[in-house]
């Protein structure tokens, strides 16, 4: 079973699942835990191969796909007992609880997506086509320091981009290439996630400067339902490290709307409008 923490709240009921992305933790998660844990029961996971969720028989797979990582998101749930919980996920994580939303909508009541990704822009294909071509050659942190100054390009940018950096250094060469592949074969999965929307509430929270998956987003919440997006002004990708107030007071609003099963009568109201 892949690491967790969890953090009771004494009176709510309510639980919000936290996932991260591809080559974090759940430590990238720092600037949301006390305001989060203040109101609801918090979960934190680590995904396989990162964090503390590294173990020989991660070790000895030769590749991932997302249903695995879903499943390891259901182990915890039902060791736990948690039979639903509102989920918050940046970057590779709202793929993820995506995935899970559409697999089991059951146990997801509604979906923050922060710096979501739905589509590779022109820039992003280029980018896995030379990680896909060189990651045998190169050492992956030179890989993933170049895919960090692509995505979080600017100078306000530094202290996510440092983040992106510091936690993939405690990747090894092994766990990237498993991580990578799985990123570079999301294009068929990402189209249908565009394609079908899903029934269960999802609220996405974009950086106005995350230029590479930003209209991508906007097209998306303009054709589904269920759908609201809030975008951040000065704020790159990782939204909830350039903007954290305003990201955990946009989630929990948005929570609060959403925590009831009967959504019939419930419209979201954009905050940012």
């Amino acid at each position: 079973m892949i690491h967790y923490h969890t953090y009771p709240h004494k009176e709510s009921k309510e639980w919000v699942a936290f996932i991260h992305g591809a080559g974090g933790s759940s430590s990238i998660w720092f600037k949301q835990l006390k305001y989060f844990k203040s109101k609801y029961n918090v979960l934190l996971v680590d995904l396989r191969g990162h964090g503390k969720s590294k173990f020989p028989l991660f070790k000895k797979l030769r590749s991932y796909n997302f249903k695995i990582i879903r499943e390891d998101v259901l182990e915890v749930l039902n060791q736990l007992n948690i039979e639903s919980a509102h989920f918050v996920g940046i970057s590779l994580g709202t793929i993820i609880i995506r995935d899970l939303a559409e697999n089991n909508p059951e146990r997801v009541k509604s979906m923050i997506l922060g710096g979501a990704v739905m589509k590779l822009n022109l820039r992003g294909q280029l980018l896995m086509r030379l990680g896909n071509w060189f990651k045998s050659m190169l050492p992956y942190m030179i890989l993933y320091k170049l895919f960090a100054w692509v995505i979080l390009p600017r100078r306000k940018h530094k202290e996510s981009r440092n983040l992106f950096v510091r936690e993939a250094k405690k990747l090894d060469q092994g766990e990237f290439k498993k991580w990578f592949a799985l990123v570079s074969e999301i294009n068929p999965l990402l189209r249908f996630f565009r394609i079908n929307g899903s029934e269960v509430p999802s609220l996405y929270i974009m950086g106005e400067e995350d230029y590479m998956f930003l209209p991508s987003v906007k097209k998306l919440v303009s054709e589904q339902k269920n759908t609201a997006l809030e975008v951040l002004p000065n704020c790159g990708h990782v939204v909830n490290i350039d903007c954290p107030q305003l990201f955990n007071e946009l989630s929990s609003r948005f929570i609060q709307q959403f925590q009831y099963k009967n959504l019939d009568n419930v419209k979201y109201q954009t905050a940012l409008s």
